[in-house]
């Protein structure tokens, strides 16, 4: 793996890349960093180009302080320009939890960067916001988006030398199959530690104004798909929609009406994994990519 950063759109971009030919951009999601597709990277750098990044507020990139800074037009900002900083016109995409979030953002935004898209678990942004409006199931799962919201969610994930994360990253991962090493662990919450990191991520559902409903009178939902125009929510590419089906935050109601926003809509199961199906899973996550990648036309 080789690293790199980029001075890009104002920030400075820790990336890492691999392997040579067609390009795949892997976006992580909170609070996760590039290493959480080491494996995909090293799987599938055998016969692409694969670029990882550390998001905006992440580990080794650069931390604004504004909440702004963390709206979804800078984080789509943020990868065009990557992508034109490495002389890339069209790329794959793979993402997941948040990055996949960001991963439907930048398809709909500039579909004319985009090759083929991979979301895992994350369904398109304006179900999304359906469902976060109006299913009673995905309201109660997304409860911790309104405590990440609050000024005491950095001090109950920090608390206890970062036990929250731990506990619900590491160690669910592990309990459900996550082959991670010590060396792994250390780098996880090295990363976690940076200076600014957990800000960073919580910023991501502060300036999506993301979440359930809330005693506030905010109405559940996000501004992610603010300002598009309805044609501009049709994704007309290859899009590979892998579910985990013991994902106990992302529940699989999101993706009654994919078809709809994505005439060309593929979904694979894995029945055994959970949230965290990138480190559980990893070679099967890697074989349906190259599945999807060989058996699609790109556009």
């Amino acid at each position: 793996m080789d690293h790199h950063y980029a001075d890009i759109n104002g920030i400075r971009m820790h990336y890492v890349t691999h392997g040579a030919g067609e390009p795949i951009l892997f976006i992580h999601g909170f609070p996760e960093y590039w290493g959480v597709w080491k494996k995909q990277l090293h799987d599938l750098g055998k016969d692409y180009f694969v670029i990882a990044p550390d998001m905006r507020g992440y580990n080794l990139t650069s931390k604004p302080k504004e909440v702004e800074a963390y709206h979804i037009r800078h984080l789509v900002e943020d990868l065009r320009c990557l992508l034109e900083h490495l002389g890339i016109e069209k790329t794959n995409i793979v993402s997941q939890d948040w990055g996949a979030l960001v991963g439907w953002s930048f398809v709909l935004r500039l579909p004319e960067y985009v090759r083929r898209l991979v979301t895992i678990n994350i369904t398109h942004p304006a179900l999304f916001d359906r469902e976060l409006r109006e299913n009673p199931r995905q309201q109660l799962a997304a409860q911790y988006m309104l405590v990440f919201q609050t000024p005491q969610a950095e001090g109950q994930i920090i608390g206890d030398d970062y036990a929250w994360a731990r506990q619900a990253v590491l160690n669910d991962a592990r309990a459900h199959g996550a082959i991670l090493s010590e060396d792994d662990m250390t780098e996880w919450v090295s990363a976690w530690k940076q200076p600014g990191s957990v800000t960073g991520g919580l910023n991501y559902y502060r300036a999506a104004k993301m979440g359930p409903p809330d005693h506030q009178g905010h109405v559940g939902g996000s501004n992610l798909v603010e300002g598009l125009r309805p044609d501009q929510l049709v994704v007309n590419k290859p899009v590979l929609f892998i579910h985990a089906e013991q994902d106990t935050y992302l529940l699989p109601d999101g993706q009654r009406g994919l078809r709809d926003f994505v005439p060309q809509i593929s979904i694979q199961r894995l029945a055994e994994a959970t949230h965290w199906a990138t480190l559980e899973k990893p070679k099967e996550i890697s074989q349906l990519i190259r599945n999807f990648l060989n058996t699609t036309q790109s556009s």
